[in-house]
């Protein structure tokens, strides 16, 4: 599967771990940068950059990363067709793409471990969206939603 990744300098060692985890899982990974350590860069460059890769590449999933994960979840999710949630255990990763078919996973760095992550990492990208006829509805509600 191919994979888009990014993060912001809080997340920038938790994405440099989970390349090498995916890679070395047989998964294809983009990084959408930080490519170096930038103390001072800012996260919706990208969780906008992940989003549109994703949103590009249907059959692709995303991983954004960033100190607490909630900021860079919010710039991503602004990118239509993108449905990024944040998840701090495997259970919640589970739900998310069996329920609500979520293609991006943000992560905090600041809360999880590298080990922990690489188990939510598994659960997400192993857990196929069940197409339950719900959900569906769900879902095609939510890409209805424009504000008012």
């Amino acid at each position: 599967m191919i994979v888009h990744i990014g993060s912001d300098h809080r997340g920038f060692t938790l994405k440099e771990s989970l390349k090498k985890y995916l890679s070395d899982n047989g998964h294809t990974v983009t990084d959408w940068g930080a490519i170096t350590y930038v103390l001072d860069d800012d996260y919706p460059v990208y969780g906008k950059a992940v989003a549109n890769a994703v949103a590009k590449d249907t059959t692709s999933m995303g991983i954004v990363i960033c100190g607490s994960g909630g900021g860079i979840s919010i710039a991503a999710n602004k990118v239509p067709g993108i449905r990024a949630v944040l998840a701090h255990d495997e259970t919640l990763a589970r739900a998310v793409r069996n329920d609500d078919d979520a293609n991006v996973l943000a992560l905090g760095a600041d809360s999880i471990s590298a080990e922990h992550a690489h188990d939510i990492v598994a659960a997400f990208l192993n857990t196929p969206f069940s197409a339950d006829a719900r959900h569906v509805r769900r879902i095609n509600e939510i890409e209805t939603i424009h504000g008012e």
